[in-house]
């Protein structure tokens, strides 16, 4: 499980540059970034209780929403 503390330090490594990319958990297993859906939308997965923070990552589920993210997220 993902801490507070490192949930409030985390941002979309997308986003971040220009607007703030704030993320919230999503079924204890997602980060999901909080930007309008037609800037960001990305979804970045926690895996063994490590988030993969990478940009290519969260592109894959841009089209899946958060109600059909898979639990636990799929191995990559």
């Amino acid at each position: 499980m993902i801490s507070q503390d490192l949930l409030e330090i985390l941002r979309c490594p997308n986003c971040v540059q220009e607007r703030e990319g704030l993320l919230k958990l999503v079924k204890d297993t997602w980060l999901v970034c909080q930007e309008p859906k037609d800037v960001c939308g990305r979804k970045y997965p926690i895996l063994d209780d490590i988030p993969v923070m990478l940009i290519e990552e969260g592109d894959k589920w841009i089209s899946v929403a958060e109600k059909d993210l898979p639990v636990p997220p799929p191995e990559s």
